[in-house]
Formats: structure tokens, sequence, C-alpha cells
């Protein structure tokens, strides 16, 4: 939990990791430059004074992922988004048993999203109902442009993609993360394209659609969307951290994300460890619309802040919150509205 100003926000990291990028796990060169890569984003994109070395990176291990979210990062609970990476790193790039681990010690704040590729056919489908039981799956992480064999990606609208769709409605598996943003070398920028989640999204509506990083640099394609299918949601993971080194494009992202598809679909997620989450509460509890732009963009309020912080991935993920950080008005209700009321604008 984060207090500022006698207000209280229940948090929610709807987007983190346990990796492990390290030498030791490369299978090839692609391996280290998918890690380097992540290195560059976080060095980047973070204050000078929470910037990790590399060798840390690359392997922080458990310890330090539990300080880092719920000691000095005020989150009440954390959702893992798995990524395989299995022709890159020999034990895949995210750390499944240890995530696991995790998830077993800290029974009611974390949950743990595993991946899947419908590349790879049935034998795919079968792995997936064994680990919907075993991890006890309420949602998945996919990563379109992975690289599978010769295949260098794969869309949501693909007949196989379509099967195991249909499988986690089955298996009651309703959240479905798909990366869809800025590339990672050396992966196709093109396959991460927001294209596919318009027709999966019309055509599952007993599944909801989280597309990670909002689709940046896809942003207009993806609010289009958005606005249209209610069962497309928004994380900010990759998002967020421009707000320290670019705040009036944040500024634009989070007021065209108001503006198009409300305040009840939009999720915070830290993508740690490429970011931390104390700063990025801190900024984001701060932050406010630079009054020369608020002609265009409203200015956001606590309420809404305290919804993008934690409420919305809580009643996606039925996560209890605590009485006194509950709103009023429950979560889902008035961000439809809005998102509606945009559409509206736009059709008339």
């Amino acid at each position: 939990m984060y207090q500022k100003d006698g207000r209280k926000y229940f948090i929610v990291d709807g987007h983190v990791h346990i990796w492990d990028g390290r030498k030791s796990n490369q299978k090839n060169v692609h391996g280290k430059q998918f890690i380097d890569c992540f290195y560059d984003y976080h060095k980047n994109l973070s204050p000078e004074e929470v910037v990790w070395d590399y060798d840390t990176y690359t392997y922080y291990g458990s310890e330090r992922f539990e300080r880092d979210i719920f000691v000095d990062g005020y989150v009440d609970h954390a959702i893992f988004q798995a990524t395989l990476l299995s022709d890159f790193y020999h034990n895949g790039f995210g750390q499944t048993d240890e995530a696991l681990a995790l998830v077993a010690k800290h029974p009611g704040k974390l949950t743990y999203n595993h991946a899947y590729d419908p590349r790879h056919e049935e034998a795919g489908l079968e792995q997936l109902r064994k680990d919907a039981d075993r991890m006890n799956l309420q949602g998945v992480k996919l990563y379109t442009a992975e690289w599978h064999g010769d295949s260098r990606g794969y869309k949501l609208d693909d007949p196989w993609s379509r099967r195991y769709l249909e499988e986690c409605i089955k298996l009651g598996i309703k959240n479905i993360h798909v990366h869809k943003g800025p590339t990672i070398r050396p992966l196709d920028r093109d396959a991460f394209d927001v294209s596919d989640v318009d027709k999966v999204a019309t055509d599952y509506l007993d599944l909801r659609f989280v597309v990670e990083h909002v689709g940046l640099p896809r942003l207009e394609d993806f609010c289009w969307i958005a606005t249209q299918e209610s069962n497309v949601y928004g994380g900010l993971a990759v998002a967020l951290p421009f707000i320290h080194t670019r705040p009036r494009y944040f500024a634009q992202i989070i007021g065209e994300l108001l503006y198009w598809i409300g305040e009840d679909k939009i999720l915070f997620g830290s993508d740690y460890a490429l970011w931390t989450p104390k700063w990025l509460i801190e900024k984001f509890v701060e932050f406010q619309i630079p009054e020369d732009m608020q002609g265009e963009y409203a200015p956001i309020t606590v309420e809404q802040k305290q919804k993008i912080l934690g409420l919305n991935a809580a009643a996606l993920y039925d996560i209890d919150v605590p009485a006194d950080l509950q709103l009023a008005e429950p979560a889902g209700q008035e961000g439809v509205e809005v998102a509606a009321g945009a559409w509206e604008t736009v059709s008339s």
C-alpha cells in the first residue's frame, strides 16, 4: 500500500518477472542480445540512482525480488508474466519453478501467469491443460514475436492459436496478456503488431485481452481497437517509465488512454526487473497533465490513479481489497461510460 497526502493506494503490480539472462543460460548470441536490450531499456529510462549493475541485472534472484516488490516497492499483490524464449535460453528466460516457489511462499500476494506457444500444436495443448491444473492459472502471457525454429512469430487469429484460446475458455483461464509493444532485439517489430487483437477480442468475448505496453509504438491503433472492444485492456509496463525521461510524452500516452478506453481498463505494471515499482508509483501519484496540455487532456484525478495502480487488476483477478482501500463506486462501471462516450463522440 502506498500513501500520499492522506490518500491510500492499493497496489497491484500486474507485470513482474524472475529471469535468468546470465551467460551460462544463453543458448546463442540471441540470448545475449535480448538481455542486453533489456538492460539498455533499464539504464536509459530509469533515474540514475536506481540503475543496477549489469551482472545483478542478468540474475537477481528471489531475495532481491521480495525486497524490491514487497518491502521497498509498496506492492500488495504482484502478477508474474512468464517469458520463455526457449530458442534463446537453455532453461528459459523466465524462471518458472523459482516464481512458483515464491507464489507458494507468499499466499495471497502473488499470482503466476504461465506462457504457451500455439506452434507446439497438439502437444502444447496437452501441456497447457497440465499447467493450468498444476499452476492454478487465471491468466497466460503470450509473446507473438517469439522465435520457434524457422518461425519468427505468429498471429493470435492463426488456426492453432484459436484452438488454444478456446481451450483457455474451457479451463477457466480468462486473462490473456499479450506483449504488443516495443520490439526487443533480435525479435521482429511487425510480429508485435496489435491488429490481431481486434479479431480475437471480437470472437472470444469470454476472454479478457490485456495488451501489455499499450501497443507502443502503435498507441493510436491500440486505442481505436480497445475503445470498441469491451474486453480489451491496456497494461502500462514500458509506457510508464517515460514519466521520468519524457514526461510530456507520457502525458500524451496516459491522456489518450483515458480519453479512448477509460480509467477502468488501464493497469499498472512495473515490468520488474526492467524497472522497480517504487519510483514508478511515487512519480505516477505525483504526476499531473501539464497545464498547457489540459485543453486536450483532462487532469488525472486521485480516484483514477487508485484504479490504475491496483483496483482495476484486483477486479480482473478477484483479489481481495481491504475496505478502507476500496472506492465507493466499484471499478468497472464509470470507465465503461467514459469509453463509450469517447466512441460516440468520434462516430457521430
